[in-house]
């Protein structure tokens, strides 16, 4: 009996090759494999050094202004180079505005826009987007649909009420109509939705806690990441704010934008004289934004890896 041959062997596939340090598209760097940090290559680096640049020679472009004369300013071309005239032009805001009380009037504003904003916009953002309730969809409609309306339609009205509550000129006619907005509520809902899991309510409910007991111990650390990027987004909206609180405030409780407003004044405007108030109003916002900088960009990435 003949015995029979064994059968060929099929051909093995070759293994996909590795990545390897300098391969991938040609605008970065993979690294070598899985657990290896992915580096940029020389065309990232230089898309984000020109955007890098064009983002800041604005600000950079206020310090120039700020430290010249107006006379410097006119010039063809003007210089690109910090003058002098700095703590001169400071001295100038100084005395045309009062812009100590200016900066101190935003930072209550600005403040008090910003915790009460967080704090309304979390719990309606909660409760639309993890409480079942009759009419959920319409109030959230409606909110959002408030969004599209433009906030000029509603000036003539706001200044006939805070007129007849006698708040004409009184920090709070800024504040109160500041404090809830759609956009944060909506932000609050969607990142909600997606961090915070609903058995981890039930889980609580199950234990016995009630809504504002889930709210305080649950909700508020999961949300804590969207509410650090919607507190720094607020804050900004409400410093730079210039259109209601023109109307509102008067020069003896001005903000810092209804202040610079009184920079520069005469014939010619004063460019380098604005430009320093400017300057000294940017500062606190550059302040705050260098200490929560951090702790805001990590909390989006923590938030990220938790979604």
């Amino acid at each position: 009996m003949t015995a029979l041959a064994p059968a060929p062997a099929a051909p093995e596939k070759p293994c996909p090759p590795q990545d390897r340090p300098g391969k991938g598209p040609w605008f970065f760097r993979k690294g070598g494999g899985a657990g290896k940090t992915m580096t940029g290559g020389w065309l990232a680096y230089l898309i984000l050094g020109f955007a890098l640049l064009i983002s800041a020679f604005p600000f950079y472009w206020t310090i120039v202004a700020a430290s010249r004369s107006n006379a410097d300013l006119a010039q063809v071309p003007p210089s690109l180079l910090p003058g002098p005239n700095l703590m001169k032009n400071f001295e100038a805001v100084l005395e045309e505005a009062d812009i100590g009380k200016a900066l101190l009037n935003s930072l209550i504003v600005s403040g008090a826009i910003t915790v009460g904003t967080v704090l309304s916009c979390t719990l309606a953002g909660f409760a639309f987007a993890k409480l079942k309730f009759r009419g959920r969809g319409a109030l959230l409609t409606l909110t959002i649909g408030t969004m599209m309306i433009p906030p000029q339609l509603g000036v003539i009205p706001l200044f006939m009420l805070i007129a007849e509550l006698q708040w004409v000129n009184q920090l709070q006619a800024v504040i109160l109509p500041g404090l809830v907005s759609a956009f944060g509520v909506f932000f609050m809902r969607q990142y909600l939705i997606q961090s915070l899991p609903d058995e981890l309510i039930e889980a609580a409910r199950m234990d016995g806690a009630s809504t504002s007991r889930i709210f305080w111990s649950i909700v508020i650390p999961i949300a804590r990441p969207g509410m650090a990027v919607l507190g720094m987004l607020t804050f900004m909206t409400a410093w730079n704010d210039f259109f209601w609180p023109v109307i509102a405030l008067s020069s003896q409780e001005p903000t810092v934008q209804v202040a610079l407003r009184q920079l520069g004044g005469g014939y010619v405007n004063d460019q380098s004289v604005i430009m320093a108030g400017t300057l000294l109003g940017t500062l606190p916002v550059l302040l705050v934004f260098g200490l929560l900088g951090r702790q805001i960009v990590g909390g989006i990435m923590q938030g990220a890896v938790k979604g």
